[in-house]
């Protein structure tokens, strides 16, 4: 079996949680979204983060705008809508519970193997 695919398949289930979270901060460029993701070895790239942008945008979860660049074209800023804030609760409920339900499982399967 192959851990690095499992991993993978880890953190793609989490990423649409740390975008919208990330972005909740403040409204975000696409570079500093990766770059946030980078650093907390979430390793995204740009053919990965693009298309998850435009779906989360497509479902009303985000926002953008454009705004110029003294060092290129004009950067799309993304912002959360209200519904993106209510999504964003959602999941940070959500993500909660699976932490809780995981330690649970994990724990006593350590503490009864």
């Amino acid at each position: 079996m192959n851990i690095e695919k499992t991993k993978i398949q880890m953190r793609k289930g989490v990423l649409e949680y740390c975008i919208l979270s990330i972005i909740k901060k403040g409204d975000a460029y696409a570079s500093d979204i990766i770059d946030e993701l980078k650093k907390a070895e979430m390793i995204v790239v740009e053919g990965t983060l693009y298309p998850l942008l435009t779906r989360l945008k497509n479902d009303n979860l985000l926002q953008y705008r454009w705004e110029e660049s003294t060092s290129g074209p004009p950067r799309k800023y993304y912002a959360l809508t209200d519904e993106g804030e209510f999504f964003l609760k959602e999941l940070e409920d959500s993500w909660t519970q699976l932490i809780e339900a995981v330690d649970k499982v994990t724990k006593e399967t350590q503490t009864n193997g």
